[in-house]
């Protein structure tokens, strides 16, 4: 079996390795909600249907990100572990047999998003230029997700090995050159044709296919604790069977957020396209406060899987500690925005007086919900880095599933659309307190125990 050197998540200090690795996937993160955010700037500019119906994709595109970040978070966990263990063979079957998981995840959501596209936005809308906007839409992103699928691959591998740098290059490459094609392809500038809802799904492709390049080719010359070479190593399903262990409660977790976001969006839209478009605008504003957090959960999961497979107790919970603090600050920062500032940042989406009606008092109302989200969202991180991807799928299903869509149907009959936003801070309440308890019984039965080993060893 072939060895491999100490990797730095093994002996660098907590705090200092805990934010090289997380600041470089906080930056990438930031620039992609940064794209996600202009991208729908530009298409309200069409018009607020043409807004309605790009949020209304959401739910399709939401779940392609699910399998492949939730396969993702499976290859992460087992190539972190498997190098704290020495085993080096073992990490690269497990890189390289992912090639071919995310293939067939491709190949899947390209024939979904061509058959059914136009059914599914038939369901959703009565409006003809919602209906036949969106499904130009839906069908380029899923048809040509190619580059959705690898680049998130791709910048997993790097995350695994601690070359978050190279992963934070590569993601906002590909967001600027979203960024920079969305007005192009949209409004038909420098000579190119003027596509619209089709030029901003465009767009996004070309963004997430230069993504895909640059991850690839920093594996492949930067990533030296791993060799890519997918046709060497045979599909093995005993390390297909551990990706997934992780992976699918990770990818059910996700997905269960396309599942909400249906069902929020049909309770809205009994009220009115605006609500729906209130909501799409609030998923995209509140990705500049997720997506950080999100990004330093990228750099914390293999640095708590490596340590878990060396058996370091004390790296895994200064770890913990530090990212916990590091998600609330950010999302207090992001609770006061919301709570000061809902006016200004609902026009920077050429809000009606009718959308600023609905949208100043749901940010305010959903943004209490954001500091419980954020050491949820921690804990969540943790029990995918240690093979416990249940309990996280458990919390996001009591959340999402067992309290909110309930609580905002019966919020919406009983008392109306305003009252339909507290939905969220109660559903984020239960879901701390699950939080609360895994975390706790993690520690209790699993880190600890290695805390007395070492001392038994001493």
């Amino acid at each position: 079996m072939t060895e491999v050197k100490e990797n730095k998540m093994g002996y660098m200090p907590v705090g200092k390795l805990l934010f090289s690795m997380a600041v470089p996937m906080m930056i990438s993160m930031l620039v992609q909600a940064l794209y996600n955010v202009v991208d729908s700037i530009f298409v309200a500019r069409i018009s607020e249907n043409a807004l309605t119906a790009v949020s209304l994709a959401f739910p399709i595109q939401n779940l392609m990100i699910a399998v492949a970040s939730g396969t993702g978070v499976g290859v992460n966990a087992l190539v972190s572990r498997s190098l704290g263990e020495r085993k080096a063979d073992y990490a690269n079957t497990a890189a390289n047999n992912s090639f071919f998981l995310y293939l067939m995840s491709f190949l899947a959501f390209a024939l979904i998003a061509g058959l059914f596209g136009g059914i599914y936005y038939s369901f959703m809308a009565a409006d003809p230029e919602i209906i036949s906007g969106g499904t130009k839409y839906i069908r380029i992103v899923g048809i040509l997700s190619f580059g959705l699928f690898y680049e998130i691959l791709c910048e997993r591998l790097l995350q695994s090995t601690g070359k978050t740098i190279y992963s934070m290059i590569s993601q906002m490459s590909g967001a600027i050159t979203n960024i920079i094609l969305d007005p192009l392809l949209i409004f038909g500038m420098f000579g190119l044709p003027k596509m619209c809802i089709a030029g901003a799904a465009l767009a996004t492709v070309l963004g997430q296919v230069v993504g895909a390049c640059l991850s690839l080719m920093f594996n492949l010359r930067k990533n030296k604790e791993l060799t890519i070479n997918p046709f060497a190593y045979p599909l093995s399903g005993r390390i297909i069977k551990e990706i997934y262990a992780v992976g699918v409660p990770s990818i059910m977790m996700v997905s269960i957020g396309s599942v909400m976001n249906f069902c929020i969006n049909k309770i809205l839209m009994a009220f009115s396209s605006t609500a729906v478009a209130v909501f799409g605008v609030y998923f995209k504003l509140q990705s500049f406060i997720f997506m950080p957090v999100f990004g330093l959960n990228n750099g914390m999961v293999p640095i708590v899987a490596y340590n878990y497979g060396a058996r370091n107790p004390e790296r895994i919970k200064k770890t913990i500690r530090l990212a916990a603090i590091a998600a609330i600050s950010i999302m207090a920062v992001g609770f006061l925005a919301f709570q000061f500032l809902p006016r200004v940042l609902l026009g920077a989406f050429n809000a009606t007086d009718h959308m600023l009606e609905i949208g100043i008092p749901a940010f305010r109302i959903i943004s209490w919900s954001f500091m419980m989200a954020g050491f949820c969202i921690v804990s969540s991180s943790v029990f995918q880095a240690m093979g416990h991807g249940v309990y996280s799928l458990l919390t996001s299903v009591v959340r999402q599933l067992v309290v909110l869509v309930p609580a905002a149907f019966l919020l919406s009959r009983l008392f109306g659309l305003e009252m339909v936003w507290w939905s969220f801070p109660i559903a984020e309440l239960a879901a701390l307190a699950l939080s609360v308890f895994f975390l706790r019984k993690i520690i209790r039965e699993e880190i600890d125990p290695l805390e007395r080993l070492h001392e038994c060893k001493d």
